[in-house]
């Protein structure tokens, strides 16, 4: 290995997996992005690159947030879930060590597949783009409702509220005692919503812009639980963008309704109604965490901004909006006031 091997068990793991022989040696990089692993470029003699991924036992963040290891084993099974229905939206698994912890996929080149995250900040906003992040995560859903095999295989509950509900909604409830209730009521009718399997972070840093429609990386939240949560998750970025791209605000609200009809259009495992009013009322809470729960936006850091996501949030939790669109509504409307037209 090169002078930039991150761990001995790197070397290790590829030399058992077959992807160094002996006498060969290989290139790690490191790469920059996640909080909860470690992910590694490798570089193979043979001119291929992979990536390896390990789970950490403490999150890089500056609140104490710790999760159990065994997420790893769960992104490797909900990328081969992913695998099985839309192939082209995960990376390809190529293999997986559970005992330590990691697992290797292919690499995708940046240059064919940008970050959605990246793109939007860089105020390049396409519709089009979560229209189709939508489509594609409506269709894991459906694929994955009303699956007794894989509510037995995804029984990891206790990863999901050590990696979701307690460092947003429950670790926010802790620094607003009175929208605790509401913030607890959620948690709770959250964790016992089993309906199909959640990827859990579809956030757009984990989202690929790829040739041939998106990538979703990072399901280490994987959970069979609430799909709602996955659908006010990403949303929350398309109106916390708003903030270092008020420019941009019309594309998107634009793709916020994008997605959300998109989603629907292809979710038909139970009436939109039900499913969209637990999406709605996750939302503010989502939105009130990425400002006061363990992991904030790094791009909200204007106290003045801060207080316009409370402000907008608290009476949201306070009475539960039945539609997606309530929330949007909302929120443009008190960002039109706070980044008036030009």
């Amino acid at each position: 290995m090169s002078d930039r091997t991150p761990d001995p068990a790197i070397e290790r793991f590829l030399r058992e997996q077959g992807f160094l022989r002996p006498g060969e040696r290989a290139t790690c990089e490191a790469l920059a992005g996640g909080v909860s692993s470690d992910i590694w470029r490798v570089d193979l003699p043979d001119g291929r690159s992979i990536c390896v991924k390990r789970a950490l036992p403490r999150l890089k963040v500056a609140d104490e947030w710790t999760a159990p290891v065994s997420r790893n084993a769960y992104e490797w099974a909900w990328m081969h879930f992913a695998a099985r229905h839309a192939p082209q939206a995960v990376p390809t698994p190529l293999a997986h060590d559970a005992r330590a912890g990691l697992f290797a996929m292919a690499y995708l080149p940046p240059q064919q597949h940008p970050v959605w995250k990246a793109q939007l900040l860089a105020g390049r906003v396409a519709p089009a783009t979560a229209a189709a992040v939508g489509r594609l995560l409506g269709e894991l859903h459906q694929a994955s409702s009303g699956s007794e095999a894989l509510a037995r295989e995804f029984d990891s509950g206790e990863n999901f509220h050590a990696l979701r509900l307690e460092p947003y909604l429950l670790a926010t409830a802790r620094r607003h005692p009175d929208l605790a209730p509401a913030l607890h009521r959620l948690a709770e009718r959250t964790a016992v919503t089993h309906v199909a399997l959640v990827h859990g972070d579809v956030s757009p840093k984990n989202v690929l812009v790829g040739p041939r429609g998106p990538v979703l990386l990072d399901a280490e939240c994987a959970w069979y639980g609430d799909p709602a949560f996955d659908v006010a998750f990403c949303l929350n970025h398309l109106l916390l963008k708003c903030l270092p791209r008020p420019d941009c605000r019309s594309a998107l609200r634009l793709s916020f309704d994008a997605f959300v009809e998109a989603y629907f259009a292809a979710a038909r495992f139970e009436p939109r109604q039900a499913l969209e009013a637990r999406a709605a009322g996750l939302l503010p809470g989502l939105m009130l965490a990425r400002v006061d729960g363990k992991s904030p936006v790094e791009y909200v850091c204007d106290e003045h901004e801060r207080d316009l996501v409370r402000a907008v949030a608290a009476p949201l939790l306070r009475q539960a909006p039945a539609a997606l669109a309530e929330v949007a509504v909302a929120w443009h409307e008190a960002i039109a006031e706070h980044h008036p037209p030009a």
